[in-house]
């Protein structure tokens, strides 16, 4: 059971390396950019992650931001991941512990994605072929962040300095967000949330993107709870 799970994480989780590959070099060049060593970005790309969160730790460290602004930035970046653990707790909560805590290192958008879907799909399936199954899912996704962060660190050591390549950051978000609109809550919470970064910007150390996000995950809340009212 567990390696029929395994194998079909993997088979699925294959097509993600080909948005995974770009996006961690990016990484892997801007830290290089900033002045990060190789062994930081390395371990900075295996302690945290989770790639949304690692851009604006990144980004606030070039700012020479505190480190209490940095955790509480990339903790606010990152609570989705709460939401994807309650989401998937039924599935997988009676898990030992440390196979849970592992799940939990592991848990990012595509991981969560890909077993949502297949918990869904097939709701019956015992918990050992779950539990193989999202292990099966990040297996082709760790490596190739990884390698892909360092080959990304080792090509902007050859980029001169004066090549400013900042402006790759907000292009990859929003083609990542963009597709992810499809309802009025999402698209209010994403208004509002970019309408009060823009305003916020003059907020230091970019703290205005901390207010920005509350204030668009209660508008869309409050979208998605008068519409459940009406329904």
């Amino acid at each position: 059971m567990v390696r029929r799970g395994f194998l079909r994480g993997v088979a699925d989780g294959l097509p993600f390396v080909i948005v995974i590959v770009p996006f961690a070099m990016l990484f892997g060049l801007l830290a290089s950019e900033a002045g990060l060593h190789l062994y930081e970005i390395i371990l900075f790309s295996v302690v945290v992650f989770a790639g949304a969160s690692q851009f604006a730790a990144l980004q606030l460290l070039k700012e020479h931001a505190p480190v209490l602004i940095i955790l509480v930035t990339a903790l606010a970046v990152n609570l989705r991941m709460m939401m994807y653990s309650v989401a998937l707790a039924p599935h997988l909560g009676q898990a030992r512990l440390r196979t849970r805590a592992v799940i939990s290192y592991f848990l990012v958008d595509q991981s969560f994605a890909l077993a949502s879907q297949d918990y869904d799909k097939r709701p019956d399936q015992p918990l050992a072929e779950k539990v193989g199954y999202f292990f099966g899912a990040v297996t082709p996704i760790v490596p190739t962040w990884t390698i892909s962060t360092i080959v990304g660190a080792l090509a902007g050591r050859a980029i001169p300095q004066g090549y400013a390549l900042d402006f790759a950051v907000p292009i990859t978000f929003l083609a990542m967000t963009a597709p992810m609109l499809r309802t009025r809550a999402h698209w209010v919470a994403a208004s509002v949330s970019v309408a009060l970064t823009l305003g916020l910007q003059a907020m230091p150390y970019g703290t205005g993107l901390l207010v920005a996000a509350a204030a668009g995950m209660i508008a869309g809340a409050g979208v998605e709870s008068w519409r459940a009212r009406h329904d």
